[in-house]
């Protein structure tokens, strides 16, 4: 059991990396369902009035805090919370669980070109790693159930979908009892990152709280104005609730409590190799 908070009523699980990584082990080995969901000052703005985002998130069996504005946020209201658990870092953590473990990734996202890229640097990183299946990220609804039936016949242990909020909440929301994968986890522009297409922060920025500084340097264009916006809500927010004695009370949530029907048969790996850079 772990303690879930509420942050501007929006629940949140005290958590660490560490501890998130072993729920994401267990996830895999027993079978049960983690849907991993994460909360960033942006998507936590965009919760106040997109109900179906929220209610998206709410459903999600583990609730990170992926962004240090969050995690200062939550210390200034006197709301626990663990450390920022990025999702970038987590999903690099679990590719190498899986690495030593045996488990089977599948990787849903970003351009074509992208996810190759990432898939081949992944296999060299990790020789061992036994890839389930990629696909680019750009589809319609009417292409989701064959995508779900592929995901779901590659007997993959966890899937991450490089995909914008709200659409990939959206997806796994709606298919994640359809999809027989166990870990379930929306990864955003990680995909971008691991192929090498986009450069993360050094860790001195990371450990500073200053990626987003990082980020915005490199795409002011397309960051300015939305951090702009999604920043000063955010303050207005904080002030609000700093006036304000109302305050949910925390509860205990199993992460794993989903238990997950056997596999089926895994689809030999057969003709699907990485591709090589």
């Amino acid at each position: 059991m772990i303690q879930r908070n509420f942050f501007f009523a929006v629940p949140l699980d005290k958590i660490d990396l560490a501890d998130a990584v072993e729920l994401g082990r267990r996830a895999m080995r027993e079978r049960r369902r983690l849907q991993i969901g994460d909360v960033n000052v942006a998507k936590l703005v965009d919760m106040q009035s997109n109900t179906d985002l929220r209610k998206c998130l709410e459903q999600s069996d583990l609730i990170c805090a992926d962004g240090m504005g969050v995690v200062l946020g939550c210390r200034l209201l006197g709301v626990p919370v663990g450390q920022r658990v990025a999702g970038i870092d987590l999903m690099s953590a679990l590719i190498e669980v899986c690495a030593q473990e045996g488990f089977r990734p599948y990787f849903l996202g970003a351009k074509q070109t992208v996810v190759e890229d990432m898939v081949a640097r992944l296999s060299k990183q990790h020789p061992s790693l036994e890839i389930a299946g990629w696909r680019n990220g750009y589809f319609t609804s009417d292409d989701e159930d064959q995508i779900v039936a592929e995901i779901r016949a590659s007997g993959a242990d966890c899937v991450f979908v490089g995909i914008s909020s709200p659409i990939k909440e959206r997806f796994l929301n709606r298919h994640r009892d359809d999809l027989g994968v166990p870990l379930q986890m929306g990864v955003g522009g990680s995909f971008d990152v691991l192929s090498g297409h986009i450069p993360r922060a050094p860790v001195a920025v990371q450990r500073m709280g200053l990626e987003w500084l990082f980020r915005l340097l490199q795409e002011p264009r397309r960051l300015a104005r939305r951090y702009y916006v999604s920043n000063t809500r955010y303050l207005v927010l904080l002030a609000r609730n700093l006036l304000s004695h109302h305050r949910l009370p925390p509860k205990l949530v199993d992460p794993l409590a989903a238990r997950l029907p056997p596999p089926p048969d895994r689809r030999p790996l057969g003709d699907l190799q990485a591709p090589t850079q």
